[in-house]
């Protein structure tokens, strides 16, 4: 099929599996103490810092200005909404400075997205897949922080950072359509996206077992 051809079909075969990520229970926080918007907001600066990262690893991975340009934009955005969150959380009464988010490691679509060796199996998890789910999961971030009552954090997930991810999405399309062009990288990137969601599914499934977790924002 055409690389057109081929991110409509992946982008349909990612939202059927997106529609099952229960909206009481998306993908797996490490929260520590109570369900709150403070305590989401930590779990939300281990996954900025994760996207950060990983973005920046692949910047130097390639030589094609276009895709480092495009994870340079996505890095300095993921560090951006770190900053934003950690002022949040300042203001929220939690001083972020001394925290080490990754203190108790990278999470498993972190070691995953690491060790991906081509551009098109990159772009089609992280930022095509990944951003995709972020988009779901900061929606479903705002909703929780409007029932508790704090429409300043709502306001800065879908003001500032819900927008820049899904540009981060579209940014991914664009080289999809460049990268997977042939049917060998177009079963890289099936593959990639598959196991990416296949993460978040199992991932949403242990926290079905951690009571009361859910609800954390994406990155």
């Amino acid at each position: 099929m055409t690389a057109e051809e081929f991110v409509r079909d992946l982008e349909a075969q990612n939202q059927a599996v997106l529609k099952r990520l229960d909206p009481d229970s998306t993908l797996k926080p490490e929260v520590q103490g109570e369900l709150t918007v403070l305590n989401l907001l930590k779990v939300a600066l281990k996954n900025e810092i994760e996207a950060t990262e990983i973005a920046s690893r692949w910047l130097v991975a390639t030589d094609d200005v276009e895709v480092k340009m495009a994870f340079a934009r996505q890095a300095g955005d993921e560090a951006k909404h770190y900053r934003m969150i950690a002022e949040r959380l300042r203001e929220l009464g939690f001083d972020a400075r001394g925290f080490n988010p990754v203190a108790t490691g990278y999470g498993p679509l972190f070691q995953f997205l690491d060790q991906l060796p081509t551009t098109v199996e990159r772009v089609a998890a992280g930022q095509f897949t990944r951003e995709a789910i972020a988009v779901v999961k900061n929606r479903q971030f705002i909703e929780f922080c409007e029932r508790a009552g704090d429409t300043t954090t709502a306001t800065l997930y879908r003001d500032v950072i819900e927008p820049d991810e899904y540009f981060h999405h579209q940014l991914g399309r664009s080289l999809l359509l460049r990268y997977a062009v042939t049917a060998e990288a177009q079963g890289l990137a099936r593959r990639a996206a598959a196991r990416t969601l296949a993460l978040a599914e199992e991932l949403q499934h242990a926290a079905l077992k951690a009571a009361g977790i859910h609800h954390a924002p994406g990155c």
